[in-house]
């Protein structure tokens, strides 16, 4: 099979041939359709990750048909549309008892701890706990939109920072995932605001149901100008980005009571920021982590798709080639990239 692999941290990716996967006894062979491009896949090729071993084939947001199936799966067969939760896991740990596999103590995340989705084919284990069956309305584009950033913003706004109607949101970060929030916070009734330092991001931000949006650069006060929209301060804040600036932003950002919810990933240099720790005491805030979503839940959110309620395809900015992967994925670097990319080409 073709596969876009990278020999060496931040180098060019090859596009070249590789062995075919073969299926797991209790996993399946997906035949990539569709999979989108994600910072976290770029900060896996900056080196940023201790699990990725050289060479390497990214990739996680994937979707696809299944072509093999191994002898202990029992709940799906080759022919089967697919997709699956980046962060795979093992059924059989205390995490995944209590229904959150997507904090396996033995997690697999293709893409990272085993080759991913780059390629043609991709092997994923633990299906029957993990894969998620496509309903025939979902192309394979948006659901490979779904991939990492549009259901950790789910969680992050549906579960970890229960969002009802009427109230205020703060996103800090208009790209993949504070796009995704937005959407979604606006589904559910609130009242959004996207903070971006580009004016085209907040532009997408406010077609996809921002009410207010702030450029970051541009005003001289960020905290003060969202407690005035606010009346006081957000309800819930998300650092969509993932930056010590923002992260502190989104904080400060909330009235008392408030939740902040931590999605954009922070690593390397960046892991341990500085927190305003005694604001958080003082009005009693709370601070929530979201990482990803477990295939179990899925249900609410691809029902919500089916009514038209959430659209992840206006997400999808542009579709490339696989041989175009590693141009995109360096454009990362400099923050260009605007909404969803999703590799569909893979001969």
């Amino acid at each position: 099979m073709k596969a876009a692999v990278y020999q060496a941290f931040a180098q060019p990716l090859i596009i070249r041939d590789v062995p075919d996967p073969i299926a797991p006894a209790d996993g399946v062979v997906i035949k990539v359709e569709a999979t989108g491009i994600c910072r976290s896949d770029w900060h896996g090729w900056m080196g940023h990750d201790p699990d990725i071993h050289l060479p390497h084939v990214p990739g996680h947001e994937l979707a696809g048909i299944i072509a093999e199936v191994g002898q202990d799966v029992w709940r799906w067969h080759p022919g089967d549309r697919v997709t699956v939760p980046f962060a795979v896991g093992c059924g059989s740990c205390p995490q995944c008892l209590s229904g959150n596999q997507h904090i396996c103590d033995n997690y697999f995340q293709p893409g990272f701890t085993a080759w991913g989705s780059f390629a043609q084919y991709v092997a994923i284990p633990y299906a029957d706990a993990n894969l998620v069956r496509l309903p025939d309305e979902i192309g394979f584009i948006e659901a490979a939109s779904l991939g990492c950033r549009f259901i950790t913003s789910f969680r992050a706004v549906v579960t970890q920072g229960r969002v009802s109607a009427g109230e205020w949101v703060a996103v800090h970060g208009c790209g993949g995932v504070g796009l995704s929030a937005i959407m979604i916070a606006r589904a559910m009734g609130a009242n959004v605001i996207g903070i971006d330092l580009k004016d085209d991001a907040l532009a997408l931000a406010q077609s996809l149901g921002a009410i207010h949006v702030i450029n970051g650069r541009r005003e001289n006060n960020l905290i003060e100008a969202i407690h005035n929209l606010t009346g006081g301060g957000a309800h819930v804040s998300l650092d969509a980005l993932g930056s010590p600036t923002t992260c502190r932003n989104s904080i400060l950002s909330l009235r008392k009571r408030g939740r902040h919810v931590q999605v954009g990933l922070m690593l390397a240099d960046e892991q341990n920021p500085p927190l305003p720790m005694a604001q958080v005491i003082a009005k009693e805030l709370e601070l929530r982590g979201s990482h990803g979503m477990p295939a179990h839940a899925y249900g609410p959110m691809l029902d919500m798709i089916k009514a038209g309620t959430l659209s992840p395809q206006k997400l999808v900015n542009k579709t490339i080639t696989l041989a175009e992967a590693s141009t995109e994925l360096s454009a990362m670097s400099e923050f260009r990239n605007l909404g969803v990319t999703v590799i569909n080409q893979f001969d």
